[in-house]
């Protein structure tokens, strides 16, 4: 049952908070807190439990499951399921959705439990795509996270928040339904291929598909997770919903959502379609090279801070799909520590865009310059995050993008000579951050105050964490070992089925090469 109340404790917390903040919003705050806390105690418990208590966790394919019927009657159970890949993901939601609480503190003052009930429901979505293994449920969470969210940047947003807070529903959901179409196809293949209808994930892993099926089944899953990493050209959504979201909005969206896209391929589209996804791999590979490169260019583009950084993570998620499309053991543990080091390095770097945004009232860099006399604090901190995102070894985001371009220089040598340059791009945008914000002559005199001791606090645990991946990097590559292995062994045994001129399926362009892991 502890798997269920990973997802149930956010729901009753959010509802808790909403009806308490009738009494004052310290209730809410104090009352999400505290679910949220007792929701790490749970995840530190089952760490412990698994690993430090078992040693490993051995050969099931599961840490912990639950499964429940739920519509038995046309194969829909509640099926939740949790492995290394999963427990590092929740524990990075668990944290990022403290951290985003406590960074809300001063900021939300109006209809504070309202806010507070859906940044919990995301959370509790969030957590349940990362769970989920029956496919209904997966999409049953999947759309849980979108309304939450969309509230959250219509309500509590900056100027233009109803028409960010429109077009980033209409993307995710336009994506859902692909994605639905899909689930639904496989499921109705299934059935017919076996005679039994269901959706469970176990069940599903090897339906016989015909090259042309699988290729669309394929195309469905991977729109509706390219619209959430984000890939270009499906990422119009992102630098809108950033901007004109809260800082906690934008720190739920830069550390967790873009990973559910990112999760999704490697939990769902690589395996129940390997075969299409190793002939894709070269358009996988170009597209995510394009969006290296397009969201590096368009930042230096940006005069508003907070889309600067917006675009800084389309450019790095494509490291992401790049790994992913490579398909090889150095790529897929670079995946995974880029998804992990990502979450933090640019959610701290949006709680401190939002900490400038609530003292001196804009976003706008030409307004800003020489802060950091005044700001030595906040200026340390975003010289730390700056040198994560542009990947300074030492630094978890170093190892991460490293271990992406190593695997993928064995599929493809020029896209990862090209992919190269964005790293390049990086070093360019990060340090003129901190030249134009912290650096120069100031352009307005005005009396500002430096980080709380409370942000100071949230600021140095990122830091920390960033440090240590940066440093020991292994227990992550243990922990999601066994998922990235199944993730590579079903790529490896496509590619040596086209290799031997067994599989017969659609190529879109020249599938990648096969690399040794």
């Amino acid at each position: 049952m502890i798997l269920t109340w990973l997802v149930i404790i956010p729901l009753v917390g959010g509802m808790l908070a909403w009806l308490s903040g009738r009494k004052g919003a310290a209730w809410s705050r104090w009352i999400s807190l505290g679910a949220l806390a007792l929701e790490m105690l749970l995840l530190l418990t089952l760490t412990a439990e698994h690993f430090a208590l078992r040693g490993s966790p051995g050969n099931s394919p599961w840490l912990a499951e639950f499964n429940r019927g739920w519509i038995p009657a046309i194969g829909i159970g509640f099926h939740l399921a949790l492995d290394g890949l999963s427990l590092l993901l929740i524990l990075l939601t668990v944290s990022l959705g403290i951290i985003s609480v406590v960074c809300s503190w001063t900021e939300i003052n109006e209809r504070v439990g309202f806010f507070h009930f859906n940044l919990l429901s995301i959370l509790a979505g969030i957590i349940g795509v990362f769970l989920a293994i029956d496919l209904f449920l997966f999409y049953f969470f999947w759309e849980l996270m979108l309304v939450p969210m969309y509230f959250l940047i219509a309500l509590w947003g900056h100027e233009n928040r109803i028409y960010a807070s429109v077009k980033f529903f209409i993307f995710t959901q336009l994506g859902g339904l692909l994605m639905l179409i899909s689930i639904l196809g496989l499921y109705f293949i299934h059935g017919r291929n076996t005679g039994v209808y269901t959706f469970d994930y176990m069940q599903l892993l090897g339906t016989s598909l015909t090259p042309a099926a699988s290729l669309w089944l394929m195309l469905g899953f991977f729109i509706a997770f390219a619209v959430k990493l984000p890939v270009v050209p499906f990422h119009s959504w992102l630098p809108d919903a950033h901007t004109e979201a809260p800082t906690a909005g934008s720190v739920i969206l830069a550390g967790l959502l873009l990973k559910t896209g990112a999760y999704g391929m490697l939990r769902f589209m690589v395996p129940f379609f390997p075969n299409s996804v190793v002939n894709f791999g070269s358009v996988g590979m170009t597209l995510a090279v394009i969006g290296i490169l397009y969201g590096a260019i368009l930042a230096f583009a940006q005069t508003d801070l907070k889309r600067l950084v917006a675009y800084t993570s389309v450019s790095h998620m494509g490291f992401v799909l790049l790994g992913i499309s490579a398909g090889n053991t150095l790529a897929l543990q670079g995946v995974v520590m880029q998804m992990l080091c990502h979450g933090i390095s640019t959610g701290a770097l949006f709680i401190l865009v939002g900490s400038l945004q609530e003292r001196l009232r804009t976003r706008d860099m030409k307004n800003m310059g020489g802060l950091w006399s005044g700001l030595p604090r906040m200026g340390g901190m975003a010289l730390v995050f700056a040198l994560a995102s542009l990947g300074l070894p030492g630094l978890g985001n170093f190892v991460g993008e490293f271990l992406v371009l190593l695997g993928s220089f064995r599929s493809s040598v020029t896209l990862t000579a090209l992919a190269t340059i964005g790293l390049v791009f990086a070093a360019i945008y990060s340090l003129w951050i901190i030249q134009r914000v912290f650096h120069g002559e100031r352009r307005e005199e005005r009396s500002v105050t430096d980080l709380s001791n409370r942000e100071m606090s949230i600021l140095m645990v990122m830091a920390v964490a960033i440090f240590m991946l940066g440093l020991y990097p292994q227990p992550i590559f243990r922990t999601a070992g066994p998922a990235v292995n199944k993730v590579r062994y079903a790529v490896t045994i496509e590619r040596e089925k086209i290799e031997e001129g067994k599989s017969d399926g659609p190529s879109i362009g020249q599938g990648v090469n096969n690399g040794n892991d």
